[in-house]
Formats: C-alpha cells, sequence, structure tokens
C-alpha cells in the first residue's frame, strides 16, 4: 500500500494491526475518483474482520506473503467470508515479496486459477507490479460501482437517496419556518 500512494517502501514496517483507511484520487477514463482503501490485517490473530468493514467495498485484494505459506493457506477463509457480505466484487489475489525469491514467479498457484481471479506477482520493496495491480483494482471497482446488480448495492442506493430527500426536506422545512414571523413578536401595525 505505501509503494503505490507513497512511492516508497519501509523494509522494518510493521504489519498493519487491525486496519489502516488511506485516501487516494486517481483518474479513470478521463474522471477523477476517489478511492479509499481500508488496509486490513491477515494476521492469524485477526481471524475473521467485522462486517462493517465489508460496506461499501466495491474490489478486493487478497494478498499472500510467498515466504509466509500459512498466509497462502488463509486465502480461503479470507475469500468465503469476503463473499458471505459483498458476494460479486471483483476480487485479485497477490503473491507478494517476489523479490525474496524470482523463482516463485515460475510457480502455478490453484487458488485464483480455479476461483478464475486475477493474479499478481508483486514486490512491495522494488515495487514490482504494484501501481499495475492499484491501478487495475481501482479500475475493476469503478465498472464494479457502475453497473453492479448486487442486491445490498441497490438498497445501499435507494437508502442513500432517502437520506439525500429527507436532508432536502429537512433543509424546505426550515427555510420555511425562518419565513414565518416568530412567535411573540409585536404584530405588525394595521
Amino acid at each position: 500500500m505505501e509503494r503505490f500512494l507513497l512511492d516508497g517502501f519501509k523494509p522494518q514496517q510493521l504489519s498493519t494491526f487491525a486496519l489502516t483507511l488511506y485516501k487516494y484520487t486517481a483518474t479513470v477514463d478521463g474522471k477523477t475518483v476517489l478511492v479509499d482503501f481500508w488496509d486490513t490485517a491477515g494476521q492469524e490473530r485477526f481471524q475473521s474482520m467485522h462486517a462493517s468493514y465489508y460496506h461499501k467495498a466495491h474490489a478486493c485484494i487478497l494478498v499472500f506473503d510467498v515466504q509466509r505459506k500459512v498466509t497462502y493457506k488463509n486465502l480461503g477463509n479470507w475469500y468465503r467470508e469476503l463473499r458471505e457480505y459483498r458476494p460479486q466484487i471483483p476480487c485479485i489475489v497477490v503473491a507478494n515479496k517476489i523479490d525474496a525469491d524470482m523463482k516463485v514467479t515460475q510457480r502455478s498457484f490453484n487458488f485464483p486459477k480455479k476461483l478464475s481471479l486475477p493474479f499478481y506477482f508483486v514486490s512491495a520493496a522494488d515495487g514490482t507490479n504494484v501501481v499495475k495491480l492499484f491501478n487495475d483494482a481501482i479500475k475493476l471497482a469503478v465498472a464494479y460501482k457502475q453497473h453492479s446488480g448486487d442486491f445490498m448495492d441497490e438498497v445501499l442506493k435507494e437508502l442513500e437517496n432517502f437520506d439525500l430527500e429527507k436532508e432536502e426536506e429537512e433543509e424546505e422545512a426550515s427555510g420555511l419556518e425562518e419565513e414565518k414571523s416568530p412567535e411573540g413578536a409585536p404584530a405588525p401595525p394595521t
């Protein structure tokens, strides 16, 4: 995430603890898009995430560390949980830390293949494929949001529209109250 957003990498960087939020402005098809990245912890002590973390997600990037087999084994659990809350959003699988052993790029990984998920080899340390990964994820998310048939997205859109209508009605009502003469004010002379 740091490599993409800050064009930097700190090898001593500690793992994400629970959740870190980032804001980013991208351009997709000539339009400005505001992106919220939610970097969630994948450590074993965080076996599952709170359902609210999935709220309004339009894409997911599942990352495993090629040097830690347990992270690859956890992909199935993370993916099942993702699909429980967001059944249709695009999902990309990423093999990270390829700089440690480039031979890993010659391996085939079954998990993304059997689910027909896009798959990237990346290195946060040297930047390999990081920009491409995030730009592709943003494009997938924008396309999904524009053409989503996901029931939850439709419900969320309706709720947002309802909230906007309610705000407009409240603004109109408060404007009418201001036009009335205040209570207790003397009546205008006749």
